[in-house]
Formats: C-alpha cells, sequence, structure tokens
C-alpha cells in the first residue's frame, strides 16, 4: 500500500507539472503576441479594422505585376494579379464559396483552398491567435541568440503555423506554414521593413522562400476602412 500511494503522489505530481508547464507556455505565448499587437497600433485599433487592402509589386515569369488583396471582416477576402493595369487572375471568398476568375470566365474554385476561411473573425491574424476559439498557441523555443520567440500555433482546422517575434520590436519576422507533417515541409514567408499607414505599423517586404528561388513583394499601398464593399466579393 505504501508502495502504491508513493507511485500515485509522483504520478501526479509529474501530471500537474506537465500541466504547469503547458499552462505557462501558453501564457507566455499570448503574453508575447499581445505586445506583438501593441507594437501594430494596438488591440483597440487592430480590432477596429474591419477592411483591409494592399498592393504590391512583384515579379513573375519575367514581367512586373501588382498582387491586390481586399478583405472584410469577418472572412471575406480577394486576390487579384494586375499587368499593366489589367486584371488578369482574381480569385475571391464570398463569405461562404470560393471562386476564380481566368480568361474572363468565373469558376468555382478547389473548396481546399478556402478550407481555412469559414472560422475567420478577423482581419489582423494576432488577434486571432489570441482567440482561444480558433486558435491553441505555445512558446516552444526562446533561441540561446535571443533573436526572436517561436510560437506554435495551432489552428481550428488543424493547421499548425510556427511564428517568429522579434525579441526587440515584437514584429512578426517569418512564418512557417506546415504543408505535410510527415515530410516536414513546410511554406515559408520573411516578413521585414515595417512602415506606418495611418496608425497601423505593417510589413512592406514579404519574401517568400523557396528552393525554385525566392519571391519578394514590396507592398506600395496599403489602407483600411475604406473603399471595400460587399459587391467587391461577389
Amino acid at each position: 500500500m505504501k508502495l502504491l500511494n508513493t507511485i500515485l503522489a509522483v504520478s501526479m505530481i509529474t501530471a500537474s507539472h506537465h500541466l504547469f508547464s503547458q499552462t505557462s507556455s501558453e501564457s507566455k505565448a499570448k503574453e508575447i503576441i499581445e505586445k506583438a499587437i501593441q507594437a501594430e497600433g494596438g488591440k483597440k485599433l487592430l480590432s477596429s479594422i474591419k477592411t483591409l487592402y494592399s498592393k504590391s509589386e512583384t515579379v513573375m515569369d519575367g514581367r512586373n505585376v501588382h498582387w491586390i488583396t481586399k478583405e472584410m471582416v469577418p472572412n471575406k477576402g480577394s486576390f487579384e494579379i494586375e499587368y499593366q493595369g489589367r486584371i488578369v487572375y482574381k480569385s475571391w471568398f464570398d463569405g461562404k464559396t470560393g471562386y476564380e476568375l481566368v480568361n474572363g470566365e468565373r469558376k468555382l474554385a478547389d473548396p481546399a483552398e478556402f478550407k481555412d476561411k469559414a472560422d475567420r473573425k478577423y482581419i489582423i491574424n494576432e488577434l486571432a491567435y489570441i482567440d482561444p476559439k480558433l486558435y491553441k498557441i505555445e512558446l516552444i523555443e526562446e533561441n540561446p541568440d535571443k533573436i526572436y520567440y517561436k510560437i506554435k500555433a495551432t489552428y481550428v482546422t488543424g493547421k499548425v503555423t510556427y511564428l517568429y517575434y522579434d525579441v526587440k520590436s515584437y514584429f512578426l519576422s517569418k512564418e512557417e506554414t506546415v504543408e505535410n507533417g510527415e515530410k516536414n515541409t513546410f511554406s515559408t514567408v520573411l516578413q521585414s521593413d515595417y512602415k506606418k499607414f495611418g496608425d497601423l505599423w505593417y510589413a512592406t517586404k514579404s519574401t517568400f522562400v523557396s528552393e525554385d528561388g525566392n519571391q519578394e513583394a514590396t507592398l506600395v499601398d496599403l489602407y483600411y476602412n475604406k473603399n471595400i464593399e460587399d459587391k467587391d466579393f461577389k
């Protein structure tokens, strides 16, 4: 009986230690992301953003093009490729269904491309990360060089994203989305050159890392809470 009591006691201590570590990891991750929210302009500002427009310059197939994104809460969004002032490709989600426009023809998009849209509530991702109904977050690494904080964010759909926040500015510097957990493959985007648009701080340089060569996009315009309506997603 004495041995059994000892085993039970050790088991309880181990379990409580694991629970405490898990809770501590979650609270630290939330604290870091809340600091990122403050760095970007504060929770009041970020929560007030109901629409967001961005336009970036990049090169595709040797041609200078623009990427245009439009978003509206809770989950409407569109992506356009503009070449010489003409929209050559568009995909969008109207809140329930995804579509594509190719060569002037509207088609239903692959539902898998928009599977993460259904549960979306916020335009600014950091607000979603601290919503326990959408994400489970945990601090999994404070690197020895103290350059970044690494946070694992698991979405309700099961999608996993690793977030790297700068230890000084608290701006997001890199995000890795797990594409195939078994093969350990990632979709990696680097974020840098944060600038202020109105009261919002936003990355103006995005680098999409690929084995075939990185692609860089430079933000040339961004605004929020104006010039976007429901008809943009029809």
